[in-house]
């Protein structure tokens, strides 16, 4: 786990400091974070769906084929690719009313660690369960929305009161672009690529 990883769960504010110096460095040095550690969830969950499956009814438990998981797994990973850039970009737009002047490189890179709580909350996928999915994104979820409200005044080199409200925004759009994305994969996943489910009898 890299240093800026560990810095953001033990000592968030510094973090953000040294990831936006790194971001002034090199622009594009969030793509390898987010890259990597969008693989976390898209791998545990093809492991989880095709080796350890869940249950429907007590006497039976379900996974998918591999040919399916691995469709579900790419789609899942295009997705967080793209609603991070989306992200970024919404990011980007809003700043001008808050004085601040980011890149859009800079944007991105500031989403892409912002989520970094829901990238590893994906180990979860190695026991597809519908609560423990719920209780884990629900934690990731909270943390992700403290370093967006304690990292985004220090990122963006504004002050703390214009910082509040440009969080407050930026988590209302997340929370729209997130269900509006995920909804949209969904959809193309059962409607467009048919998942083709195992199912094996228990005992």
């Amino acid at each position: 786990m890299s240093a800026p990883i560990v810095k953001l769960f033990t000592q968030p504010n510094f973090a953000w400091t040294d990831i936006r110096h790194e971001e002034e460095a090199h622009p594009r040095h969030y793509l390898a974070h987010l890259l990597l550690l969008a693989l976390i969830p898209t791998v545990c969950l093809f492991i989880g769906t095709t080796q350890v499956g869940w249950s429907l009814a007590e006497n039976e438990t379900v996974k998918l084929s591999s040919a399916s998981a691995l469709q579900l797994c790419a789609l899942l990973y295009v997705t967080i690719l793209a609603g991070v850039a989306v992200m970024g970009a919404f990011i980007r737009w809003m700043s001008r009313t808050f004085e601040a002047r980011p890149t859009l490189n800079q944007c991105i890179g500031f989403a892409a660690y912002t989520a970094t709580p829901l990238f590893l909350a994906g180990i979860a996928g190695l026991y597809p369960s519908r609560w423990l999915a719920i209780m884990v994104l629900m934690a990731a979820g909270a943390y992700s929305t403290f370093l967006l409200f304690v990292g985004l005044p220090t990122f963006m080199h504004i002050k703390k009161e214009q910082g509040l409200l440009y969080s407050a925004s930026v988590w209302g759009v997340g929370l729209l672009v997130l269900v509006t994305i995920l909804v949209k994969m969904i959809l193309l996943w059962f409607n467009v690529l048919t998942p083709e489910y195992l199912r094996t009898p228990l005992g």
